[in-house]
This record gives structure tokens, sequence and C-alpha cells, in this order.
């Protein structure tokens, strides 16, 4: 048992950065079926600003009750297990997402939610790669089960997510079409391998789909932004396609009417959420299996734009909300990293 205090990014209530803190608390004990790991890393993302936003205050899917450590992907070392943590052990190196509390010197988490890293992966990348990766990864395999022949649209594909999707989906030898809001960015997709790139141009991306395709449309679009694109993205759907609105970065659609999917062509429109593509242990092994091996193949690049201490995490959340990123992940380095 370890009984020196640690640090930690806490909040206590919902709101601006303001409410962000950096405290002493006691070290976490696993129960059973948890683990406690030595941060390494932490993964800085939007999940982290939205939970300090108080955006899963009401959420089934993600409960994250007051007060809590913020951080949602981290890697590290296991340096105490409690009952039933088969099949990790002492001294295993691992990485896990959507178990909130890696903003410090030591995280619990739940052996459900945990992957083992393999010896040549750093865990800064682990860290890094697995919360992008993993979305990407049921969106590209399980939401649109794309296939070689196969057309998709990516939106947002200079983001974090966006760029795996686009390494994803042109590996599988689908034909992808993408958006950004650069030409910088678009030079950067295209090296990645989308075909066409386009600008939003208030939803005449969607006209220019229809021209690349022949009038015919997309199999699938992946829409992160919402309301400024999902209506355009229909239009650019073919019949009876698929859209899937896995984020809301421009607001949510909420005046949609189910009859415009009839109009549309008999489309079909889908909200997933992560947590229920990464059920069990198994399936976040499985898919983290394959994002690492991607990565240390040199299928699925990986760059990181910057890292941050505990102490200016802040400043890593600030260069996220202003993208300076441009899709590259941000990490927070734990306290001996």
């Amino acid at each position: 048992m370890i009984d020196t205090p640690m640090r930690a990014i806490r909040i206590e209530e919902y709101g601006g950065p303001a409410v962000m803190a950096l405290r002493t608390i006691p070290i976490p004990m696993p129960g059973a079926g948890e683990v406690l790991v030595k941060v390494s890393h932490a993964g800085i993302n939007f999940m982290d600003i939205h939970t300090r936003q108080g955006k899963y205050r009401n959420s089934r899917t993600y409960p994250v009750p007051l007060p809590c450590t913020l951080g949602v992907e981290g890697a590290g070392v296991v340096v105490e297990t409690g009952k039933e943590t088969s099949p990790f052990t002492i001294g295993d190196r691992v990485a896990w997402c959507i178990s909130w509390g890696s903003y410090a010197d030591y995280a619990v988490v739940p052996v459900s939610k945990l992957a083992k890293v393999p010896a040549a992966l750093p865990l800064e990348i682990a860290s890094a790669v697995l919360f992008h990766g993993c979305t990407a990864h049921y969106l590209v395999h399980d939401v649109g089960r794309l296939q070689p022949g196969m057309s998709c649209l990516v939106h947002g594909a200079s983001g974090g997510i966006g760029q795996m999707l686009v390494q994803m989906a042109s590996r599988l030898g689908a034909a992808v079409y993408a958006t950004t809001s650069s030409d910088e960015r678009s030079r950067r997709v295209r090296s990645l391998g989308a075909g066409e790139v386009f600008g939003y141009d208030g939803g005449r991306f969607a006209d220019r789909i229809r021209h690349a395709t022949a009038g015919r449309g997309v199999d699938v679009v992946f829409d992160a932004l919402g309301k400024d694109t999902l209506r355009d993205s229909l239009r650019a759907t073919r019949t009876r396609g698929l859209v899937v609105n896995y984020g809301s970065v421009s607001g949510s659609a909420k005046d949609l009417d189910p009859i415009e999917l009839g109009e549309a062509g008999s489309l079909y429109l889908t909200r997933p959420r992560l947590a229920d593509h990464l059920a069990d242990q198994s399936t976040v092994q499985r898919r983290a299996d394959a994002i690492f091996a991607a990565v240390l193949l040199g299928h699925l690049e990986v760059t990181l734009a910057g890292r941050y201490r505990l102490e200016t995490v802040q400043d890593g959340l600030n260069a996220l909300e202003r993208r300076r990123s441009v899709g590259k992940p941000l990490l927070v380095l734990g306290g001996e990293a």
C-alpha cells in the first residue's frame, strides 16, 4: 500500500478553466476489478474540457460525479492490484481511455478499460493514440463497415480522430473524401490518403461530393461537427447510405425531423459513443492491439504536438481549444516522466 500523497488536477464544480486546481490528495486504493497505475503520460482531449464544463453531468454513458480528477486517457505501469484483476499484474505496462483520473501521479483504473502495451511502443505514444485510435477503429470497422470499393466523407479530417479515420479508411481500400478549413490542413490530409479534399463553403461541399461521385454520393459520412454540417452531410450521402454523427463540435442539430432522412434517400443516421464499443477488456485489448500494431508497422502516423507538466495542463487545454495542435496529440507528462 502506498501511503504518500499525490498531485492531481481536480474540479469540485463545473465551469471555465478557473474551476481546475492542482491539489495534493491521498493516493486512491484499487478495489475489486481495479488496478493502481503510476501514470507516465496522460492524453489531452476535448472530453476533458467537456467534463470541466459539465456536459456529462446527466450522462448515463459517461457518469462523472463531482469532485473528480480530470483526464480520460493515460498510460503507465501497474503498481498495485485489487482482487480479480486477471490478466494484469504488478509491473505491466498499460494504457486506457474513457476512465477518468489520469491528470495525476497515480490513477485507479478498472481492468475492463485497460490494455497491455507492447514493449516496443513508448508509453507516451500509447497514451496519445488510444482514445483517438479506438474511436476511429470502431467507426471504420463496426459502424461504417468500410470495405474496398466503398467511399466515405470525413469531416474535420485534420483533427486527431479525422486523421486516423482517413488513414484507416484509405488503407482498407475505400475512396476517401474529406473536408478541412485551410489549404495547409488539406495538404496534410491528402498526404495521409484522402483523394479529394474540400472546404466547407457553407455546405457546398455536398455539391462537390455529388459532382466527384457522378451524382451518386458517398456510402458513409463521418460527421463530428454536427449542426453546421449535418443537413448537408445528408445531401452528400447516397440513397440508403449512412451518416455517422459522432460529435457536435459546432453544436447539436436539435431540430432535425426524421422525415428529412427519407427525403434525402432513405438514409440511416446514427449517433454512436465509444463506451458502447469498448464493452469489455477483451474488446479494449483487441482494438488496442490493432492500433498499436499499425503504429509500430508505420501504417498509422502519430506525431505529438506538445508536452505539458501537470502544473501547466491548462496551457495544453487552451492550445486544444484554439486548435493549435492541428490534429496532433497533446500530452501531460507524469510526475517522474
